[in-house]
């Protein structure tokens, strides 16, 4: 099949950029490679700051994929509030091994509990970005 960006003549549409926020660098390098393995672009980060830099600087970054805690003094939490204050085009989907999803749920937020499969990580991102086209 022939993509409709040749046929047309339009330029082809860029991948997704997904920004994968991970303390544990086997985790975070594994997320990462699946995820351009699937056609996303990908900006890796360890902390809360070095994820802010990467957004100030990347402004195509449509999800961010972070786990709760963080090495420093903030944490995921602290990151969502980051960018639906000064990125608001970006969503966030939560990982955590350790918090519960009940005690996000309230909080409206997408979470995947650890460990997970890397499918379902691609599957609730694809659904952030439907989501988003849709709004």
């Amino acid at each position: 099949m022939v993509p409709n960006s040749l046929t047309t003549g339009e330029a082809p549409e860029p991948d997704p950029v997904v920004l994968v926020v991970e303390d544990d660098v086997l985790i975070r390098a594994a997320t990462a490679q699946y995820l351009r393995g699937s056609g996303f672009e990908v900006r890796e980060a360890v902390s809360v700051d070095e994820a802010v830099k990467i957004l100030q600087v990347t402004p195509a970054v449509r999800v961010v994929f972070t786990d709760v805690r963080l090495p420093g003094a903030r944490s995921g939490i602290d990151l969502l509030e980051i960018v639906q204050r000064d990125f608001p085009h970006a969503k966030v989907l939560f990982t955590s091994g350790i918090v519960r999803a009940d005690e996000l749920a309230d909080k409206g937020i997408t979470f995947i509990r650890k460990p997970y499969f890397l499918f379902e990580v691609e599957r609730h991102i694809k659904a952030l970005l439907s989501e988003q086209e849709q709004s």
